[in-house]
């Protein structure tokens, strides 16, 4: 019974990657250790770039790589990718891309695009953090997902991210870029 409980109940994330319109790095967060190496990790995410930049994937698409089920999505300058053993539920891995994709809008405020996800990136791998732990999918809600990496990190002393004004969020950016610079 504890193998059915811990295959069948609980589908598993191998990674979660965010990369920029040419393949480079954003926000990656691995939860498998099919990619030992950080060499490895850079292989992995370039053949996944280059098998799926030809696609216009503006709305959640699939594709198969190396034993592996990714879905993903692009916009604007930013692609998202949720990869998943073959043997997971294509619907699932999308659940999973979808509340990434909704949280990092909410965050980014509709402006989904890489200098605004750099210039928020705590809040980003805070996201990641809330979405899936050890591969095992803790939240797919992005409204919940974004809330609660915007109260981890402390922004505007509480205030949730639609209480805060256009200001106060540019204020907050800075403050958090300004601080990540000098630690």
């Amino acid at each position: 019974m504890a193998t059915f409980l811990s295959r069948e109940v609980c589908p598993t994330i191998k990674n979660i990657l965010l990369l920029d319109s040419e393949g480079k790095r954003v926000a990656v967060k691995y939860y498998s250790n099919d990619w030992p190496t950080n060499s490895a990790k850079l292989a992995f995410e370039k053949s996944v770039f280059t098998k799926t930049q030809k696609t216009n994937a503006r709305t959640e698409e699939i594709a198969m790589l190396e034993n592996n089920i990714i879905v993903y999505r692009f916009v604007q300058d930013l692609h998202f990718f949720v990869t998943g053993g073959d043997d997971e539920n294509e619907l699932i891995l999308a659940t999973v891309l979808h509340g990434f994709f909704d949280a990092v809008t909410l965050i980014l405020r509709n402006n989904v695009e890489q200098r605004e996800a750099l210039e928020n990136l705590d809040l980003i791998l805070l996201c990641l953090d809330e979405i899936v732990d050890g591969g095992m999918i803790l939240e797919t809600d992005g409204s919940i997902i974004a809330g609660k990496a915007a109260t981890n990190s402390n922004m505007d002393d509480g205030a949730s991210l639609s209480e805060q004004t256009i200001s106060q969020a540019l204020a907050t950016a800075r403050e958090h870029l300004t601080r990540s610079l000098l630690s």
